[in-house]
């Protein structure tokens, strides 16, 4: 073949793979109805194993289903982490409540840890819009405004969150958001809101894929940069469709502060482990730790597990007045480290034995080459529980160090083939494994 045809053969097909590429991005800009741009960052998590992983590697923690278009807000490299006065104040809020909060994020030493977002959920607004119709906060209750509790939030270095919904009314029956989107978000935008959970009542039977893109666009269109937490409590699958929509999505119902609600709501979330990458996450709801209806290792585990899902941390006890049990759990830097870890792969559960499958492992694959690998005794007595290397897509013949990350020590420097730890029942220990054996998946 000669140059000249070899330059046309191969303008010819860059010209037909631009085509394909544009093509490809109209139609996802059709279907979805969104305005979305290539990460950069944002891109899927990939994972080029080498020597001591094994060929299901890939298999084991899947993320062909993570999106290569995300909402592109610069948010939500990794989960946003804070608190919700919901799960212990439900409707009893005030704004010297959530004051004091924030000061008590900052002189505990949690805002240091990560958690910044000051989250104020239902009940702040009053029973109905104004003249304008405009939202307005309740005058009893937050009687200096939104703008001034924000103000106050921003001086302690934290986030201000707010809350409405894609309904015609909040799930505590104040003003709803549909219909509204544009109006009130601009609103939020002008008191300085840096996050938005919208919830899913009163919704009038609108299919959820219609009613919130709207708001994720009137949130774009302010100019503030807005975290968009959608809270369709996983009803129509949103791991599904949501991913361009907003930073992260509920997959379940709501989070109750008992071991039940907990299990049930873990297992649910790991079915989208896929889905979820940086840009945005599957939401198992908030954290009951501290909340007295579960025992410290249940606690422990809750935390252990949301952390290795890549769950939000958003913490809903009162912080002001925790325990130290509460603030060991959640202060725990090396587990939080797995939740905000940079490859951005949500863990999963890998394994399972035992009456009603009590005994798992769920592991996860983090940076720097590592896995991290949770033994969650579920039963109702204590139990040895062994992960075999062939499970966490390893090597039966790699040499693997390990960290527990509640001890806060190394354990093992040398394991190989297998791992056995003694967990008591409804505890969880945690670990990191590092293979000795070096491979690589980065993003």
């Amino acid at each position: 073949m000669g140059m000249e045809k070899m330059k046309k053969k191969k303008k010819s097909i860059c010209s037909v793979y631009i085509a394909i590429v544009l093509i490809v991005w109209l139609t996802d800009i059709e279907v979805e109805g969104r305005e979305v741009a290539f990460l950069g960052k944002h891109e899927k998590p990939t994972s080029d194993f080498g020597f001591g992983f094994t060929k299901s590697f890939h298999s084991i923690y899947d993320t062909s289903k993570y999106g290569i278009f995300q909402l592109n807000n610069g948010l939500a490299l990794t989960p946003q982490m804070g608190w919700n006065s919901w799960n212990f104040f439900a409707c009893h809020i005030t704004e010297e409540l959530i004051r004091e909060t924030a000061d008590a994020l900052i002189s505990t030493g949690l805002a240091n840890l990560g958690y910044v977002y000051v989250n104020i959920d239902d009940c702040w607004s009053a029973a109905s819009r104004n003249l304008k119709g405009q939202l307005v906060p309740d005058p009893n209750t937050f009687p200096s405004g939104i703008k001034a509790l924000a103000d106050y939030v921003h001086g302690k270095g934290l986030k201000l969150g707010i809350y409405s919904d894609a309904g015609a009314f909040t799930c505590q029956v104040r003003p709803g958001s549909l219909f509204h989107e544009i109006d009130d978000s601009q609103l939020f935008a002008s008191w300085g809101v840096d996050y938005l959970k919208y919830d899913n009542c009163f919704n009038l039977g609108i299919d959820p894929k219609k009613r919130y893109p709207p708001m994720r666009d009137a949130l774009n269109a302010t100019g503030r940069t807005i975290f968009y937490s959608i809270c369709e409590w996983g009803v129509e699958d949103p791991a599904l469709w949501a991913r361009g929509v907003g930073n992260s999505w509920r997959t379940t119902d709501d989070i109750n502060d008992t071991w039940a609600s907990m299990t049930t709501i873990a297992d649910l979330n790991n079915k989208w482990a896929s889905y979820a990458g940086p840009g945005g996450w599957n939401d198992p709801d908030m954290l009951e730790v501290g909340n007295g209806g579960m025992t410290y290792q249940e606690y422990r585990a809750h935390l252990s597990i949301w952390a290795l899902m890549k769950a939000p941390l958003l913490v809903g006890c009162d912080v002001r007045n925790m325990t130290a049990e509460t603030f060991e759990i959640l202060s725990n830097k090396e587990v939080i480290a797995v939740n905000q870890d940079s490859l951005g792969v949500q863990g999963r559960k890998v394994y399972v034995a035992g009456k009603e499958n009590c005994i798992q492992v769920w592991a996860g694959p983090l940076s720097g080459n590592r896995l991290v690998v949770a033994f969650w005794n579920r039963c109702l007595k204590a139990a040895t529980i062994t992960a075999k290397w062939e499970t966490l897509g390893l090597e039966s013949s790699t040499i693997v160090s390990i960290r527990d990350l509640w001890q806060h020590k190394d354990l093992v420097e040398n394991a190989v083939s297998s791992f056995s730890t003694k967990v008591d029942s409804h505890d969880c220990h945690m670990y990191i494994f590092t293979p000795k054996t070096v491979a690589h998946w980065e993003i």
